[in-house]
């Protein structure tokens, strides 16, 4: 593929920095179909603790990878970019810019940079290894990621318990540590080029959006919501249910702890999930990745992200020319 063609735009960036908003102000002036780039918003089901899209707005711009699988099923960053070929390619197909919207690192990466064909695995065997796991506490998981795959210890660890899992199960079914597949085996795909923006927003300021947002989250029925996924049989070992405000929420209903202290434990959490968001941005992405500032008016935020996709070599946006930031 042509690297000066970009084929898609991405907008990423920490939690509450504005990506959703900005989205869909551009879809007001280009024609694009949306890709979010959120592995939590892929479970079905879980729409409030994982700040999804208004359906509203969904109905108004087609939306890919939203409600793709249930709770208790995994989603790897492998298989969004696989998805995302496909969805880009037939965005493309019908004429419109491929806008993916979320601050999910690996699944970019995994889009632009591929990673490795999977080894084979005895469904099986890997059926009643994952059981198994889901039953272990995370504290344990990541002593066995730790003597199994030393050198991606830290960064499964940071993860939660769905990839100390993946990271284990590796491990175990292929004889070979995930380290190693990543090193040595071949990339199950071509990577993808395409503009990449990056919203930046103070830490002061994205904590206090977290703090309002886990409050609104509160108001919208979160408490509701965990409980009816409980209700319908899904546990914390499932892989979506590991998502932040859905332990802490479940805390509460176990009688563990009042609502106030379940959205404070929330809120922590989301920050120190922003936190490493930042650090992977800053560390991560390509050197070609256009900043620009969250708290900027939304018209010169539209303004920016178009004229980064035309900078990078596509002039079919229009005639937008912006001061690119970066």
């Amino acid at each position: 593929m042509n690297a000066e063609a970009p084929c898609f735009l991405a907008l990423t960036g920490p939690t509450t920095s504005g990506k959703t908003e900005l989205s869909l102000a551009i879809a007001e002036r280009v024609d694009v179909e949306i890709i979010s780039m959120d592995s939590r918003q892929v479970y079905a089901r879980m729409d409030i603790g994982t700040d999804k899209v208004a359906a509203a707005a969904r109905a108004l711009v087609p939306h890919h990878g939203i409600d793709v699988v249930e709770p208790n099923e995994r989603y790897s960053a492998g298989r969004f970019a696989r998805d995302a070929r496909g969805w880009i390619h037939e965005i493309r197909a019908r004429g419109r810019l491929p806008l993916l919207v979320g601050g999910t690192g690996f699944f970019l990466r995994a889009l632009t940079d591929p990673m490795f064909a999977e080894p084979p695995a005895d469904e099986a065997r890997l059926d009643r290894l994952r059981t198994y796991l889901a039953g272990i506490e995370p504290d344990r998981l990541a002593r066995w990621v730790r003597r199994l795959d030393p050198e991606r210890a830290e960064l499964a660890a940071e993860g939660g318990p769905h990839r100390m899992g993946r990271t284990i199960e590796v491990a175990l079914l292929s004889g070979r540590p995930l380290s190693w597949w990543h090193r040595r085996a071949p990339a199950e795909g071509e990577g993808l080029h395409g503009a990449v923006v990056v919203l930046d927003i103070e830490r002061a300021e994205m904590d206090r959006r977290i703090h309002e947002r886990v409050a609104r989250m509160v108001d919208r029925g979160l408490v509701r919501e965990v409980r009816s996924l409980l209700d319908a049989g899904y546990s914390l070992g499932d892989p979506g249910m590991s998502a932040t405000g859905y332990p802490e929420m479940a805390s509460h209903l176990r009688g563990d702890g009042t609502l106030e202290e379940a959205m404070e434990e929330i809120r922590r959490s989301t920050r120190r999930y922003a936190r490493r968001q930042l650090t992977w941005f800053r560390h991560q992405l390509p050197e070609s990745a256009v900043r620009i500032d969250a708290l900027a008016p939304l018209e010169r935020r539209v303004e920016l992200a178009l004229g980064a996709f035309e900078a990078a070599g596509d002039g079919r946006v229009g005639s937008t020319t912006s001061e690119v930031v970066r």
